[in-house]
């Protein structure tokens, strides 16, 4: 059984904490108790994250976020009992608390039934052309431009890899052979790559269409152009807590208008805003997808994913977004690059 000293918080936390407590321990999870140590709830990062698109910010209270009715297990119950109890809830890991209803430990369930490596394909999209980047990109692809000594395409598997998303599969185009001689198989970088060549531009989505083996499980979709530290497997997880058939990653963007805003109602003026900022959530070029969304690509054009996205959602399917707290950056133009080299070291060589 986890020690659970440190991922234990108090009722009156705040969301930063609560995220610090996450983002350093290894269960994925916040434990919230009373001062008699007995268990109020628990917090996981999803949890978080429907927080952050209500409106809370990182110093907002935990209190209105906690789930208070978590699934739990007692110090008398059998590894057997628990185990069949996480399998049949779907969860990772359970609660355990005392006769007196005080919380003992936590029991993680992956480390029983799942292997390290998972089977999860991840296809990432690396056949543009890179215009707004040259003359950089003149000669090298997009993702094989370098930032911290290694070509972003390098980060992006490492990233993956290291949460056990080994199964690479890269759609290429733009001097693929660049790509393809660095990576061969992967096997260099502890992963499996296989190559999907577009002859013809097809979109995010329509490459997919290409697929030669269609993956029976979810599986990720991202941009190669992107860096990021996000927690791949809790964006899986999401998804498969939430049923969700396509998870989209979303960033928020603030634009300030840059002049007084005067509101107006039938030629009356209203309120005036002075430069009033505006706040959106925009893609973030990365997606976990069931393979349900397969059935909806058509065959050998162009689709792009928010089509995609714009398909299902008219369909009524389950599609939801997964807001990006951790670094990102869409490395498109040249000042973007520049700020990639300048914060690599400080994110991804701690």
């Amino acid at each position: 059984m986890k020690n659970i000293e440190n991922i234990k918080l108090r009722e009156n936390s705040t969301i930063k904490e609560a995220l610090e407590i996450i983002d350093k321990g290894s269960m994925q999870i916040a434990l919230v108790v009373d001062k008699d140590d007995k268990l109020i709830g628990t917090l996981t990062d999803g949890d978080i994250r429907r927080g952050l698109l209500k409106g809370f910010d990182l110093n907002s209270s935990i209190e209105d976020i906690i789930f208070k009715k978590p699934t739990i297990a007692t110090i008398s119950d059998t590894k057997e009992d628990i185990l069949k109890l996480a399998l049949s809830k779907k969860l990772h890991q359970i609660p355990i608390i005392d006769e007196n209803n005080r919380l003992v430990g936590i029991k993680e369930i992956d480390e029983l039934i799942k292997p390290k490596n998972k089977t999860n394909k991840v296809v990432l999209m690396v056949g543009g052309l890179g215009t707004r980047l040259r003359p950089l990109t003149e000669t090298t692809p997009k993702p094989m431009l370098k930032v911290g000594n290694k070509p972003i395409l390098q980060t992006i598997v490492e990233k993956f890899a290291e949460y056990g998303y080994t199964n690479i599969i890269m759609c290429v185009n733009y001097k693929s052979h660049i790509i393809q001689d660095y990576f061969g198989d992967g096997s260099d970088f502890g992963v499996k790559i296989e190559y999907v060549l577009e002859d013809q531009r097809m979109g995010t989505a329509g490459a997919l269409s290409l697929l030669t083996q269609k993956p029976i499980e979810p599986f990720f979709v991202m941009n190669g152009d992107l860096l990021t530290n996000v927690n791949f497997e809790h964006l899986h997880n999401y998804h498969i807590a939430t049923n969700s058939i396509g998870t989209m990653c979303v960033r928020e963007y603030d634009f300030q208008v840059p002049y007084g805003v005067v509101n107006i109602k039938d030629s009356k003026i209203v309120s005036i805003e002075e430069k009033p900022i505006h706040k959106f959530f925009v893609s973030a070029g990365i997606y976990i997808l069931s393979p349900k969304v397969l059935d909806y690509i058509p065959q050998n054009q162009f689709y792009d994913m928010p089509t995609l996205f714009e398909t299902i959602i008219r369909l009524n399917e389950n599609t939801l977004s997964f807001p990006l707290r951790e670094y990102w950056l869409d490395i498109g133009r040249i000042e973007e690059y520049e700020k990639a080299n300048k914060e690599y070291s400080e994110i991804f060589e701690l």
